[in-house]
């Protein structure tokens, strides 16, 4: 961890005193590390900042400011060591009075002294003419302070052109060290400027003396006239003379300083009309200078010199004045309409627009300038928002494209302005459900998704803008960045109030807009009739798949988190939840039956390759194939924040379900067709047989074809798979992803699985049992045997072999398929034997003694041979045939009997071994 640096500690500065606005040379330690890091600085409590320039860590130069202690520390605040300490002070001196003669590097107001020129009624006061130095030697200021020297002489002054002027006090403030002598000499100084003076009046009387002389003579020659003639006599003459005498010399003066007058007036009214020009620049100046800086975009200044000159001469009487302001007042006009054209110009970024508001708000433009821009913006989004639905849709109408291959979406990436969508996982059981191209394949997304991207977009970057816009009208702070109380503050607050409603009819017009334009595009069906031709017009060959209302979904999804971001109420935006719901219910409803459609070329791909358990992979297929359409229709089952569920409606839950169950039922004709194609419809050169299995009986090799019973034995095997598994799974995924009715769907679709499983069923044993059963008589009476006359039995006869081997074969036919169907299967065999067996022989008038021994081995000898797939049908079967039989009397008969069964069994040993196969398992029938 960094060590704190020191705060910063001023040892030095240079000059240490001066007057206000001196420059000062700071010196110390630690005075920051750079500019930035300068954050304040103030002398004699006076801050100087602004003024500072940050030279290194131990230097600063500054100006001092108007501080209003005499004397004081330096203090400097950095960000790194925060407020520092000064060892040295800083003396504010008091500035002195320049008088109008003396040179001075700074500038002298003058207003005065023109002033005073310019009235012919007042003179200039004469001590306003003296030098500045009136005794005439060197100047040494003293070190006494001015406060002492004020109470030491009140009300006095050291100006030697007041009239309050101290004489002590001026000496002790200019001459404290001077010496005696020199204070000699500057009496001396005093008397010859004294002389000067006198001198002067001196040689204006010498400049007139002509006139003096003759004045002179004219008084003399009265003087002796009036000696010699007495008084009475010259008195009107001398009177005559003195006015020839003045007008002569009035005469004298017009003509000698008439052109000096003249120049002198008009120098006078030249300089009145200077300084005017030099007084009033600003707004004379002011109309050229407001073009030049609109020109260069500086309307800060033309506004800030326009409110100056409203306010010294926006009620002035002049006519000079008034024309000029009037001028101005013509470029403002235009400045105004100026700055109007470039708010309502689009597009616009929020920071032009409060800036040009603020302005035309400074300007005081008439009406309301950011209620004009917010309206603006609402049209110009409208407009944009049109513009892109009717250039997607020339583009669609100009561009033929491939519906088929734009909506597959099990291929690879998707273009970026689309995103990603993940491609489909392998199936764990055989790829013919999968597409059989493995080539990246890239396809141009539908043009309705491109366009709800495209608009979904635009509004998302425009209408946040546009809200903040109105935000800042409601707050006023489009014309106060601080807040401040203002009369414009309090009026934009108001106009806000008032036009809430419309500005909420804004909103809802945009939100409509964005909506009814999805539905154009997406579910024109939803449409009004009149709203078709405005929000519509898309050729729709072919609706979207499921994948792309999913991926539209989620884009519209974004748009309205981000709506709800700019924290927009939520019953302006409930037009976005109900289109989503809607696109929700759509994408769902789209998707099973696009599966259906899937699951009905499931039967196209069936390749009849059974495994060690019977089962093709086709259950597996079509369990593979519902998960995969529950999986992507996850993210569209999932409620986000605000969204309501897919399945609040009945309605919407009865389609679903019955769509769910239409999918089962699909699948289930899948297998009955596939089961009951004639022999010339079945593609079997690709079959082939697992034979793993050691007790497999016998085999189908790859190069046989399939019998019609052997695919009603798959379809079985398939059958009972898909009642005690796949369909209990799919189950399972349904009530995962929170589909209603499960168990109606999983009830329906059992029932007609069931329905078709007996169906083949009845369908194969029909087929194997018939020809069985129907050899059965003519067998037994081959060559005109009668049970009334026979010979003594000497084993069972060929007809009941016959119908062994061909139940054998049946059995083989089974267990080659599924060892699990063999139960079943044979068991109807054996029923439907032991039946015919039985109703041959109460048919039957009478036996003989051997006739009746010869049908009771033939009985027994089926029966014990068939033992484990007796039923309790077949077993009454049995005993009803028995008894139809007379029973043994004798002995000899009963071991004659065992005898022959022996013989049977033993001879037949291996053709009977597939009925002596343990199984424990109980008969189903």
């Amino acid at each position: 961890m960094s060590r704190a640096r020191q705060p910063p500690l001023v040892t030095g500065i240079s000059p240490n005193e001066g007057i206000s606005w001196t420059k000062v040379t700071i010196r110390g330690e630690n005075l920051g590390t750079g500019p930035t890091d300068l954050i304040g600085l103030t002398i004699c409590g006076h801050n100087c900042l602004l003024t500072a320039e940050w030279m290194s860590a131990s230097k600063i130069v500054c100006r001092v400011g108007q501080a209003k202690n005499d004397k004081g520390d330096i203090i400097v605040t950095t960000k790194s060591g925060g407020r520092g300490t000064s060892t040295v002070s800083f003396k504010l001196l008091k500035p002195e009075k320049i008088g109008i003669l003396d040179q001075s590097a700074v500038w002298v107001d003058e207003m005065n002294y023109y002033d005073m020129r310019t009235d012919r009624n007042k003179g200039i006061p004469p001590l306003s003419l003296r030098p500045a130095n009136p005794l005439g030697i060197e100047i040494d200021k003293g070190r006494f302070p001015q406060k002492d020297l004020e109470t030491l002489f009140p009300g006095m002054s050291a100006d030697f052109t007041s009239e309050n002027f101290s004489a002590a006090w001026y000496l002790i403030e200019n001459h404290s060290t001077t010496s005696f002598d020199q204070l000699k000499m500057s009496v001396v100084n005093l008397k010859k400027q004294a002389n000067k003076k006198n001198e002067g009046s001196l040689a204006y009387v010498k400049g007139g003396l002509s006139t003096f002389f003759e004045a002179q003579d004219a008084l003399s020659a009265i003087h002796q006239k009036l000696e010699a003639d007495g008084t009475e006599k010259v008195e009107g003459s001398m009177t005559q003379k003195l006015e020839n005498v003045l007008n002569r010399a009035s005469n004298t003066a017009d003509t000698l300083f008439q052109e000096v007058l003249g120049r002198k007036d008009k120098a006078d009214s030249t300089r009145n009309a200077l300084n005017v020009l030099q007084r009033f620049k600003f707004l004379f100046n002011l109309p050229l200078n407001i073009e030049r800086n609109i020109q260069k975009g500086d309307y800060d200044v033309v506004i800030n010199d326009y409110e100056k000159a409203k306010s010294l001469f926006g009620k002035t009487e002049v006519q000079v004045f008034k024309k000029y302001y009037a001028e101005v007042e013509t470029r403002i006009e235009a400045l105004r309409e100026l700055l109007l054209d470039k708010l309502l110009e689009t597009p616009s970024t929020l920071h032009d627009q409060k800036r040009y508001i603020r302005y035309l708000s400074d300007l005081h433009a008439p009406g309301d300038p950011a209620w004009q821009c917010i309206g603006a913006q609402h049209q110009w989004i409208l407009q944009l928002m049109h513009n892109c639905k009717e250039s997607y849709v020339k583009e669609q109408k100009g561009t033929s494209l491939l519906h088929s291959s734009m909506l597959d979406l099990d291929s690879d990436v998707r273009p970026s302005p689309i995103g990603h969508l993940s491609q489909t996982a392998s199936l764990k059981r055989g790829s013919s459900f999968q597409s059989g191209r493995n080539d990246a394949w890239r396809y141009k997304a539908p043009q309705q998704v491109v366009f709800v991207e495209k608009l979904t977009k635009l509004v998302v970057s425009q209408l946040p803008n546009f809200w903040k816009l109105w935000i800042s009208y409601v707050n006023g702070s489009l014309f106060s960045e601080t807040a401040e109380k203002s009369g414009q503050m309090e009026k934009s607050k108001k106009n806000a109030r008032q036009r809430q409603n419309d500005f909420k009819k804004m909103i809802q017009e945009v939100m409509h807009s964005l909506e009814k334009l999805i539905r154009g595009a997406l579910l024109p069906f939803s449409l009004k009739e009149g709203e078709s031709r405005q929000y519509g017009g898309w050729e729709l060959k072919s609706e979207l798949s499921g994948q792309w209302l999913t991926h539209v979904i989620q884009t519209v999804r974004l748009s309205s988190e981000s709506l709800t971001a700019l924290e927009i109420p939520n019953d302006m935006l409930q037009i976005i939840q109900d289109l989503i719901l809607d696109l929700r219910v759509r994408c769902i409803i789209v998707t099973l039956q696009h599966t259906a459609e899937d699951i009905k070329r499931l039967a196209e791909k069936e390749d009849w390759v059974v495994d060690n358990e019977g089962l093709t992979s086709l259950p597996s297929h079509f369990e593979q194939c519902i998960i995969h359409s529950l999986q992507s229709l996850k993210t569209v089952l999932d409620c986000k924040p605000g969204e309501a569920s897919v399945f609040q409606q009945q309605k919407i839950q009865e389609d679903v379900c019955q769509l769910s169950i239409g999918i089962l039922q699909v699948f289930i004709d899948c297998l009955e067709q596939l089961s009951t194609k004639p022999d010339g419809d079945i593609d079997t050169s690709h079959l082939s047989v697992d034979v793993s299995s050691p007790d497999l009986f016998g085999s189908i090799h790859e190069d046989s074809s399939l019998t019609s019973e052997q695919r009603v034995l798959i379809a079985l095997s398939n059958c009972r798979y898909l009642e005690r598994h796949t369909f209990l799974n799919i189950a399972e995924h349904f009530e995962k992803h929170g589909f209603q009715g499960v168990d109606k769907i999983t009830q329906v679709s059992m029932e007609s699985l069931k329905e078709l499983d007996q169906r083949l069923f009845e369908m194969y044993i029909e087929s194997k049992a018939d020809p069985i059963v129907g050899s059965l008589e003519p067998g037994i009476y081959a060559g005109y045997f009668d049970w009334k006359d026979c010979l003594v039995p000497t084993g069972v006869r060929n007809y009941l072999k016959e119908a062994l081997v061909n139940i054998i074969a049946v059995h083989a036919e089974v267990f080659t398929i599924s060892k699990d169907l063999v139960p079943r299967v044979m068991s109807r065999i054996v029923e439907a034997v032991s039946e015919e067996l039985s109703r041959l022989m109460q048919c039957v008038s009478s036996f003989s003694k051997n006739g009746a021994l010869q049908a009771r081995l033939e009985i027994c000898a089926l029966r014990d041979t068939v033992a484990i797939y007796l039923t309790p049908e077949s077993n009454s079967s049995f005993k009803q045939a028995l008894e139809a039989l007379p029973q043994l009397s004798s002995g000899a008969d009963k071991k004659l009997l065992e005898e022959l069964l022996n013989k049977f069994k033993s001879s037949m040993h291996l053709q009977l071994t597939c009925f002596q196969t343990s199984s424990s398992a109980m008969i189903k029938t």
